[in-house]
């Protein structure tokens, strides 16, 4: 009866807390399941231990004591680093499932500010607002931000110190989820990333993985006909990449009033390799039709 009684409770607290964070941050209706999630296992696991991280937090800093050991470091923070597509956002999305907790994207290029202290302020500000509502916060493009500096030359930079030490300090402090993302994890400060309690690299799929995506894009109700997923495999592109292609097959197909076909996604393809600007190969097609 109790836990039956806490979760519609749980559910209005959420709601309860949204309106501040809709006036900061895009909410993210969290859609993805561990099934979504294809990864390699050391990655899949890191990501199952951050949820388990966030899950136990109460229990481990206060039932067992850690937290009052110190009151540094006991935010939950961690960094997706990897190209585009490749299921940082995915990630994000299981966690939240996972957990039950609202997910917040912010992105961090339009939150820094050239103003001198604008950058804390809109920071302060989201954080704040977050506190009341215990989300999972998404903050895209840290590159902005975090960035490789060969030396601090001018007030400028100095300033952008600041900028990073208060980031990290609501981080650390923060009392639910903090996720940094980029695609370029070599492109991120050694000494930034020291300070964070996870890292987790999203590789490109290889083509093993990239059938397995092929195998769980379609949803089940979509009527599908000839689909030969290690063929599909043979195109070399990143997981959102085959959402897309999915998705404008499935609208072809749907116009045709027939099941999604290798001819569906051939169009398809074709167009968002146009998108990318890059030449869909007869390697990548042998043997489709």
């Amino acid at each position: 009866q109790a836990a039956e009684t806490a979760e519609p409770l749980w559910d209005y607290c959420r709601m309860q807390a949204r309106p501040r964070l809709d006036e900061l941050a895009q909410r993210i209706e969290a859609r993805a399941t561990w099934d979504s999630l294809v990864l390699p296992e050391k990655e899949r696991a890191l990501i199952a231990e951050i949820s388990a991280h966030v899950a136990q937090r109460s229990r481990v800093y206060e039932d067992r004591g850690f937290g009052r050991r110190s009151g540094r470091g006991l935010g939950i923070s961690a960094l997706f680093a990897g190209p585009s597509g490749t299921g940082k956002t995915t990630a994000a999305e299981v966690i939240s499932q996972d957990l039950n907790l609202d997910l917040y994207r912010i992105d961090l290029s339009s939150v820094v500010s050239k103003y001198i202290g604008e950058t804390e302020k809109n920071l302060r500000r989201i954080f704040d607002a977050a506190e009341g509502g215990g989300v999972i916060l998404l903050f895209d493009e840290a590159d902005s931000l975090f960035g490789k500096r060969s030396d601090v030359s001018d007030s400028k930079d100095r300033y952008a110190n600041m900028e990073e030490s208060y980031l990290l300090q609501r981080m650390e402090s923060y009392k639910g989820l903090a996720i940094l993302t980029t695609n370029l994890k070599s492109s991120m400060d050694q000494a930034f990333l020291r300070r964070l309690r996870f890292v987790v690299q999203f590789p490109f799929p290889d083509a093993k993985q990239r059938g397995e995506i092929w195998r769980r894009v379609f949803p089940a109700t979509t009527p599908t006909e000839g689909l030969v997923p290690e063929r599909l495999a043979k195109l070399s592109i990143a997981g959102g990449n085959i959402r897309n292609i999915a998705l404008n097959a499935a609208f072809i197909a749907a116009d045709l009033d027939e099941p999604v076909m290798m001819k569906h996604i051939l169009s398809a393809a074709k167009r968002e390799y146009l998108k990318l600007e890059r030449p869909l190969t007869d390697s990548e097609v042998k043997g489709w039709l």
